[in-house]
């Protein structure tokens, strides 16, 4: 029969490092009472004996589970497996997990990843109740959504995405939807653009109905729109029909880097020239920016800050329960390439 290896204990920890084995605890479940130097030293300990911490028993110590969840929810689109396959294909959702799981790393802290929609947003919850998760990023898209408010209803702490669409007491992170909006509407008007138009994202989403208003304010005029789904598919289909209804377009804003990639098509499939004839602007400054071709005048919006900013917004909330509500709005910038 092999032997295995004993693993290291606490109080081998303890030992190598000149403390006790409450020092040790106190310094592993994150104590505050801990003076530098000594967690330093214990944390040096660690390493060189290679203890590895019960996590179930760390659990029980510090009532946190050490994971946060990311709920994706989408709760009125028809086709499930269009949504999981956005999920998957967005370049947003990427960038939105990449920063929050940068953020945090640090604190030791995994990021679960939970997409959902009307039909199983009772199993999400079920999930949240049972104490998986210490927190929740919520992503939510659609203004009628009863997500939020269910999870806000569950006592857990959660920061949004967004702006709530109705009075929620809750912690939410957005970017100046209106201004971006707005910049890409100086940007075109400055280039000469007079016929102008825009392909907006679905109207039920706070961010697809911001940025229409941004833009048409901006220029002062109800210009064309046609309603896209956060698509390639959907923004080329968008963009063949505000072609078909208005030939003489000369400057098109596009509410995301996504859909502005099936309008360039649908452009230069008439025959037109990108920027020459009909100058595009988009809204994300997503990596599908620098793969279109020309690559793409876009709105950016910094969705890693952003992210890391939901995140430590929620171990804020997690440190200290009861903490009051925050506001983080994020500003858009333009970036300039070589579509308008």
């Amino acid at each position: 029969m092999i032997s295995r290896p004993r693993q290291p204990t606490m109080d081998q920890v303890a030992e190598v490092a000149g403390v006790s084995r409450a020092t040790v605890s106190r310094v592993i479940n994150n104590a505050a009472s801990v003076a530098p130097a000594i967690r330093s030293a214990v944390e040096r300990a660690i390493a060189e004996t290679g203890y590895v911490p019960n996590v179930a028993a760390r659990s029980l110590v510090t009532r946190r589970s050490n994971s946060v969840a990311l709920v994706i929810s989408e709760p009125d689109r028809p086709d499930d497996h269009s949504f999981l396959n956005r999920i998957f294909t967005d370049p947003y959702f990427g960038r939105v997990t990449a920063g929050a799981t940068g953020a945090l790393r640090p604190h030791d802290v995994h990021l679960v990843v939970v997409p959902t929609d009307a039909a199983d947003q009772h199993q999400v919850i079920r999930y949240l109740r049972q104490g998986h998760v210490d927190g929740v990023l919520l992503i939510s898209s659609n203004e009628h959504d009863p997500l939020p408010a269910q999870v806000h209803a569950l006592g857990i702490p959660a920061v949004l995405s967004s702006r709530p669409s109705g009075p929620l007491p809750v912690s939410y992170v957005d970017v100046d939807q209106r201004a971006g909006a707005g910049l890409a509407a100086a940007h075109l008007w400055s280039r000469g653009c007079r016929v102008l138009a825009t392909i907006n994202g679905p109207l039920d989403i706070p961010a697809g109905q911001e940025r229409l208003d941004g833009f048409r304010s901006a220029l002062g005029q109800d210009v064309p729109a046609v309603t896209g789904d956060f698509t390639r598919a959907g923004g080329e289909a968008a963009a063949r029909a505000l072609l078909e209804a208005h030939p003489a377009i000369d400057g098109l804003f596009v509410a995301s880097d996504l859909m502005a990639e099936g309008a360039l098509r649908a452009v230069q499939d008439r025959g037109r020239r990108v920027p020459q004839d009909v100058a595009v602007v988009g809204f994300d400054d997503s990596s599908v920016a620098l793969e279109c071709r020309p690559p793409l005048t876009t709105v950016r919006q910094p969705v890693e800050e952003m992210a890391a900013e939901m995140a430590g917004l929620l171990m804020a909330h997690i440190d200290v329960p009861g903490r009051s509500p925050r506001s983080v709005i994020f500003q858009p910038t333009l970036v300039l390439r070589d579509s308008a």
